[in-house]
């Protein structure tokens, strides 16, 4: 790693930073690489062009050197010449081209090589379930000088059984500042807001703590933002859906209402320990949240002063029912916790510290 003053460079295989559609890494990878830039830091970002990206891009710029491609043996000489001056490379979880990532990582990179799980959960689960995970190298992750995960807790420890990690560290979702902040005037529209893709192991729960409770609310207004709902879900006629929210119009969506609603993927709510990145979103905004449970919860906010907690349909009406004091003010504690603690930039300084620990000696 470069010392003296000098900015690190870092090439990342990534599964995008250019759309935010139908996935969380995007917003992500774009905050931390504006935060890097500014501290003086370069990254190179290799992403695939498939079509449901692609006709769903965010504005630009992505705070980074970005490189789109058709075909990995396309851009493998690029890549090469990347990594021969790059001090570390990081692949992460569902890279279209991991595997092939991964190799050309270990065989050609000079600096830190790392594998960043960003689904954690998800991964453990599908391993545990006999479901192939093809991200992962076939050889594990034991070649690798750091682990990042996007979950701490017990998924540090697994991640090291399962598939042979030597150093793991947790590097947990984040919110770019500059970006999520109160809107000028908040004039809420709706009592509460749900902002999510859809995924089928948290629906029930969605329905019980969202669909359910707007139909036991008639006269009140409720709206969901977030792409891949079945055709055949049958919205309440007091709910608004919008099949997409671009990150530049998620502030405006938190203003709109009182209270937002976080449910967590089971992967995530079973292994607990890793937040959703829209929890630091919303909570940056300013508008206060209300959460099913999962192990850890209190060690990003407060449950009952940061945040809401929510373990029945009764809770969240509760939280509905309260007073717009009571929620401004939980609202505003959250953003204080959220940029003391869950910037980007605060991130950033994380990874670049991650990054300068020399590793274990090689294989």
């Amino acid at each position: 790693m470069r010392t003296g003053g000098l900015g690190v460079r870092i090439v990342v295989f990534g599964l995008t930073i250019s759309s935010s559609w139908g996935n969380g890494h995007a917003t992500l990878w774009r905050g931390l690489c504006h935060a890097l830039r500014a501290m003086g830091h370069q990254v190179v970002f290799f992403e695939r062009d498939v079509p449901y990206y692609a006709s769903a891009r965010d504005e630009g710029p992505y705070g980074c050197a970005w490189v789109l491609y058709d075909d990995f043996e396309t851009i493998v000489g690029l890549a090469r010449r990347e990594l021969s001056r790059a001090d570390a490379a990081i692949v992460t979880s569902y890279c279209p081209d991991a595997r092939k990532a991964c190799e050309l990582v270990l065989e050609e990179a000079k600096g830190m090589r790392v594998f960043y799980d960003l689904d954690t959960p998800v991964t453990l689960a599908r391993f545990h379930a006999g479901e192939p995970v093809d991200y992962l190298p076939t050889f594990g992750l034991g070649d690798f000088d750091l682990v990042l995960s996007f979950a701490g807790g017990p998924a540090l420890e697994a991640l090291c059984k399962l598939f042979g990690a030597r150093r793991v560290a947790p590097l947990y979702g984040s919110v770019d500042l500059s970006v999520y902040r109160p809107a000028a005037s908040r004039s809420p529209q709706s009592e509460l807001s749900y902002l999510g893709t859809y995924a089928a192991d948290r629906h029930d729960t969605f329905r019980a703590f969202f669909l359910d409770v707007a139909r036991d609310n008639p006269t009140r207004h409720f709206v969901v933002g977030g792409a891949l709902y079945p055709r055949e879900e049958v919205w309440p006629t007091n709910v608004r859906h919008i099949p997409h929210v671009p990150p530049s119009s998620h502030p405006t969506f938190f203003a709109s209402s009182r209270l937002t609603l976080n449910v967590t993927r089971r992967p995530m709510m079973e292994l607990g320990h890793c937040p959703s990145g829209r929890l630091f979103e919303a909570a940056a905004c300013a508008t206060p949240i209300v959460s099913d449970v999962f192990p850890g919860i209190e060690s990003f906010f407060e449950p009952g002063s940061e945040i809401l907690v929510a373990r029945s349909k009764g809770d969240i009406q509760a939280a509905i029912d309260l007073d717009d004091e009571a929620l401004d003010r939980i609202g505003r504690a959250a953003r204080e916790r959220a940029l003391a603690e869950h910037g980007s930039e605060a991130r950033a300084r994380q990874l670049v510290e991650l990054l300068s620990t020399p590793p274990a000696p090689r294989r």
